[in-house]
């Protein structure tokens, strides 16, 4: 400001130096739209990330999903042609236990069938030490757990649908009054004249009252126990005094519910056509493709890489079919004096030892 007189005059700026009022907006217009595509590209970089780890948490969960499903769906052959009631981790441990021993060291019975049931899990899962070698402790004893997890499921899978198809089978074979009830087991077992027939020991006459009345007292010399074998298990369901061996395990029951678990229960209907059964698997044609060449679902025995009847297999329908025949409503161990473990192993030694 200048002074002339001691009267103070007003500084004048230069207009063309002056602001205009809109252009400041302007520039504040340019700096707001600035910082919100700065803001906004941040958020897309930001949302880019969360989506790169989506994609990376989903891949992981699809993939231990997928391991999992295959765990479990493997462990599916382990109750069918391995062992019905040892654990995985006692053939393991009885396989490294020899390890640690001489070669000439003695072992029991016990110790040499589950060692043979180690044998029989290798050839159905090959890759199991491999993969094992590959985890920690816990990632180890998860997989073991969803190995059992198949083991038991498949068991009870194959007991539902025999429960159903057992009982029709014998309606239809020996169109008994009543009727097997294909739901209610109950009313099953030796209460049952036609299941009764099919469960009693082959050394007793079924047809002889004093002897249904003996089994179903429980009375002295009529004890059912796992040591004889029952009369469902033979040709036409009748043994022959002088040979017990003969027409053994060549029913058309038990020939019908091996096929129903192992290839399908359709082609359950055909086992008149397959005479004692030894070719069952590869008989089944059905199976890999129709007669117009069209790929249908794989079944059981091929799904778990079974390429013939095996004793562990056998055992296993043997089994499951005289549980089906029972009242018992839940699966167990002992029925009474019927001992499904040991029945189990004779099954399964009456072919590994071959008696005379």
């Amino acid at each position: 400001m200048s002074y002339v007189g001691g009267i103070s005059e007003p500084h004048i700026q230069d207009p063309g130096r002056e602001t205009p009022v809109e252009d400041q907006g302007n520039d504040h217009s340019q700096q707001s739209q600035a910082a919100a595509a700065s803001l906004q590209a941040q958020q897309k970089q930001q949302i880019a990330q969360l989506e790169e780890k989506l994609v990376a948490l989903e891949s992981g969960r699809a993939g231990k999903e997928k391991q999992t499903n295959y765990f479990v769906a493997q462990g599916r052959a382990i109750r069918r042609i391995v062992t019905l009631f040892e654990t995985i981790e006692d053939l393991i441990t009885e396989n490294d236990r020899r390890h640690e021993v001489e070669d000439d060291a003695e072992s029991t019975l016990d110790e040499d069938r589950l060692q043979v049931g180690y044998i029989a899990l290798m050839n159905a899962l090959p890759w199991l030490p491999t993969k094992a070698a590959e985890m920690d402790y816990n990632e180890y004893s998860h997989m073991l757990k969803l190995l059992q997890q198949g083991a038991d499921s498949a068991q009870g899978d194959d007991t539902s649908k025999l429960k159903s198809l057992v009982a029709e089978w014998i309606n239809r074979e020996f169109k008994p009054n009543p009727l097997v009830d294909t739901d209610d087991k109950h009313t099953r077992g030796f209460t049952n004249d036609a299941c009764g027939k099919l469960l009693c020991p082959a050394k007793f006459d079924w047809n002889d009252p004093l002897v249904r009345a003996g089994i179903r007292d429980h009375s002295d010399g009529h004890i059912v126990s796992d040591l004889s074998f029952p009369a469902f298990l033979y040709d036409k369901y009748t043994a022959n005094p002088n040979d017990l061996e003969d027409g053994l395990f060549k029913s058309k029951l038990l020939l019908q519910a091996y096929k129903a678990v192992f290839t399908s229960p359709s082609s359950a209907k055909d086992v008149e056509r397959d005479g004692d059964g030894i070719d069952v698997i590869q008989n089944n044609k059905r199976a890999k493709k129709s007669a117009f060449e069209i790929r249908v679902k794989k079944h059981v025995a091929q799904i778990i890489k079974m390429r013939k009847v095996t004793p562990c297999s056998i055992a296993y329908i043997t089994c499951q079919v005289r549980f089906a025949l029972s009242s018992v409503t839940s699966w167990r161990s002992i029925d009474g004096d019927f001992d499904y473990e040991q029945f189990w192993r004779i099954v399964v030694d009456f072919f590994e030892k071959a008696p005379g």
